[in-house]
């Protein structure tokens, strides 16, 4: 589509236009509850009228601090109808952690729940000073002074539906639609502001060319916190007219359970989620049939993996994506006709409307297969960073393009191999050593399920790699025979010097491995 006749939609457009499009269709199912398109729009309505009656003005802030349930969806879906900016808080936070986003976006209204896996959110906020919090709402089970989720709806039944359509088309695709918080690895967490109509053309754009449909039964595995539960979850669901299957917290068998009952078809997810689908003991015994559409990333895919999603999961359509919190949460994307190379070995090439190019450390553009670091330009690009101009000029040039901070080699057609992130690469011997091309590697070995690679002091060589494996379920490795491999497989200066195995590796929501805990971890081993 073409940037003139492309029109630039809202939020509540559209979802009034899913409702019109799939009425009677199953929106949502979240375990007894089944609600309809019809049903979903009246119910952001309902829930926009509340948000009217909470004093909620245009621009305003409301923070979710949930997993993922069905009123998390109406809760966003409402305030963002009238105007209200969605600032989602990741459930792994602590309570300092939260208030601090709280504060940083000023959110007016929280909405949260009282237990979940043991934790009472609101109890993780006593003690925090929160000056422009003015009530908290309880989507989910009770907390002193919070108001239930039913009473808060209630609250607005006085406000007439017509002033939420006089809100609602008040709106543009210029407004603040969210403001997600960067993980804060680098320091602390950024907001990073995006609007109605670069998120939707994003995501219109994104589920098109993954091939998203209108019957597929998508099970939204990744928090809604995150942009790929959120934008590329139920945003995109609705944008295509699916059914969202939101996954609470992550169990394998039940999951294994959900995929034939529900007719699962769509499972979006970092590569470890197919990995232990693939492993399971009792894979079996259940029926995957329904299984059509797998979207993929945040970590190597090695080709094999590809290639058993399809012939034994019976996916007919694998695609890996790129993206970033400042790029709406999508950069570049397979197609769904790319070879299994191209798609273990690439993560796509610019999704429609968006440049990419890959530049050296004075912004020149480098040549193809030559490493420098991504940068795009386009309609996903942020508006910039919450009250901090300085840091969005640090990243955003005057012509437009966002510097990503990710490392990467783009082939002539256009396709783009993330190698690392540019914080991560390390200097062995005078060599700059990039962590994701040694597990890419290592990934390739047999025996060895996933890879983290790290950096750590040598005197002789200033740093070397060290390898965190995680075996494939029945295998057994030792250090030497991983070291050995390596000596025989890459440049010398990349073998790891020491491997350590592991069960799991600490990730963060997005399936990305947190390098700064095996940073720890190493330093803490070398006391």
């Amino acid at each position: 589509m073409s940037v003139d006749s492309y029109q630039p939609r809202t939020l509540p457009q559209v979802v009034a236009a899913a409702a019109d499009t799939y009425g009677q269709r199953i929106a949502i199912t979240d375990g007894e509850i089944n609600i309809t398109y019809a049903e979903l729009d009246a119910a952001r309505v309902q829930a926009a009228r509340a948000f009217i009656a909470a004093g909620l003005e245009q621009g305003e802030r409301i923070a979710i601090w949930a997993p993922n349930i069905y009123q998390w969806i109406i809760a966003a879906i409402g305030a963002q109808s009238v105007g209200g900016v969605l600032v989602p808080l990741n459930t792994r936070m602590k309570g300092s952690e939260a208030a601090y986003i709280l504060q940083a976006s000023a959110a007016q209204l929280l909405f949260t729940v009282g237990d979940f896996l043991g934790v009472c959110y609101p109890q993780q906020l006593h003690g925090q000073a929160l000056p422009d919090l003015q009530q908290t709402v309880m989507l989910e089970g009770s907390a002193e002074g919070a108001v239930d989720w039913q009473d808060f709806l209630a609250a607005g039944a006085d406000v007439p539906e017509a002033e939420v359509t006089r809100r609602a088309d008040n709106l543009t695709a210029q407004d603040t639609l969210d403001i997600l918080f960067t993980s804060g690895t680098t320091g602390k967490p950024k907001g990073v502001i995006t609007s109605h109509g670069q998120n939707i053309r994003t995501f219109e754009t994104w589920s098109a060319t993954v091939g998203l449909r209108s019957d597929d039964n998508y099970l939204i595995i990744n928090p809604f916190f995150h942009s790929f539960g959120y934008k590329a979850g139920w945003l995109a669901a609705i944008i295509r007219g699916a059914r969202m299957l939101p996954v609470k917290s992550f169990d394998l068998d039940t999951v294994l359970e959900q995929i034939p009952r529900e007719q699962v078809s769509m499972i979006p997810g970092p590569p470890t989620i197919y990995q232990s689908l693939l492993a399971h003991p009792r894979r079996a015994e259940f029926d995957l049939s329904s299984l059509r559409l797998a979207v993929t990333g945040a970590a190597p895919v090695p080709v094999s993996l590809v290639e058993q999603m399809r012939q034994e999961l019976g996916f007919e359509v694998v695609v890996t994506a790129y993206g970033l919190t400042e790029s709406c949460g999508v950069v570049s994307i397979c197609r769904a006709d790319d070879s299994p190379e191209r798609i273990s070995h690439t993560s796509g090439r610019a999704m429609d409307g968006v440049e990419m190019k890959c530049v050296d450390a004075q912004g020149s553009p480098v040549a193809a297969g030559s490493e420098g670091e991504i940068w795009c330009r386009g309609f996903n690009v942020m508006q910039g960073y919450l009250d901090n101009p300085e840091e969005t000029a640090r990243n955003i040039t005057e012509d437009g393009w966002l510097k990503t901070g990710d490392v990467g080699v783009m082939d002539e057609d256009g396709y783009v191999r993330i190698t690392d992130r540019i914080k991560d690469m390390f200097i062995v011997g005078g060599f700059n050593c990039y962590p994701a091309e040694i597990e890419n590697s290592l990934c390739s070995m047999p025996g060895v399920a996933r890879a983290a690679v790290i950096g750590v002091p040598d005197e002789r060589m200033g740093e070397v790699a060290r390898a965190y494996i995680v075996c494939a379920p029945g295998v057994e490795l030792d250090e030497a025979a991983v070291i050995d491999w390596s000596r025989d497989t890459m440049a010398n200066y990349k073998v790891p010097r020491s491997v350590r195995f592991v069960d799991e590796f600490p990730m963060n929501a997005g399936g990305k491995v947190l390098k700064n805990e095996l940073r720890e971890r190493a330093a803490q081993e070398s006391q």
